[in-house]
């Protein structure tokens, strides 16, 4: 079996909070060995050109660090999620730092009408760490507090999906032994909404855009 540990980057648009699009998807394979012990065994990373609105934001480069020019050339929605797909093969668990990237997949997919049964196995890295450690699941810790706190470095830039992806990694190859994955399919599973998992008025609660609210506060 295949850990699949993901993490998606989009655009930001202040008008428009539900017509996000993907704009960069990165992703680290992970497999165990006889002896259950896990390994990274492969990457896959891929910048992804936005349809509904094409031009990239000046608020989504300032978070993202993602440029005009890395999504001019690069493969529409569509065609992005048939290459990582077939990257995917048959047997795995995804699993990311939150929901958030779970929501933008499937919001996108049936906005396109795609077809959404490879989006099985879903696990959410940072509610299980966060019931592992005894915390609220409403006071979840940040990708980068977690790290600190087991004494593991981050290692690049912050809110590049191969970047965060790859720190995911670290801290599930950890905690692997004690995290028990569930099975589940998107296809199957009835509509559901973004719940916000965030504050921006709280330094004890979990936070993962306030970096973002402070650039859209800038901005007004």
């Amino acid at each position: 079996m295949k850990y699949i540990i993901f993490d998606l980057e989009f655009t930001v648009l202040r008008s428009q909070k539900h017509t996000a699009e993907t704009i960069e998807i990165g992703a680290i394979e992970l497999q165990s060995d006889e002896h259950g012990e896990l390994s990274m065994t492969d990457l896959y990373h891929t910048y992804v050109q936005p349809s509904r609105n094409p031009q990239i934001s000046k608020l989504t480069t300032e978070f993202t660090g993602v440029t005009q020019s890395d999504v001019d050339n690069a493969p529409l929605f569509k065609d992005a999620i048939g290459n990582f797909k077939s990257w995917l093969g048959e047997e795995y668990y995804l699993c990311s730092w939150g929901p958030d990237d779970k929501y933008q997949l499937v919001r996108e997919c049936r906005d396109k009408k795609m077809d959404l049964s490879w989006i099985r196995n879903y696990n959410d890295i940072q509610l299980s760490y966060t019931r592992l450690n005894g915390a609220d699941i409403g006071q979840r810790m940040g990708l980068k507090k977690s790290l600190k706190t087991e004494n593991l470095p981050f290692v690049g830039k912050q809110h590049n999906a191969l970047d965060d992806a790859f720190n995911t990694a670290k801290l599930f190859k950890r905690y692997f032994s004690k995290f028990i994955l569930e099975r589940n399919n998107a296809a199957e599973e009835s509509l559901f909404e973004t719940k916000i998992v965030y504050s921006t008025d709280n330094e004890v609660k979990y936070t993962p855009f306030r970096e973002l609210a402070h650039l859209l506060k800038i901005a007004q």
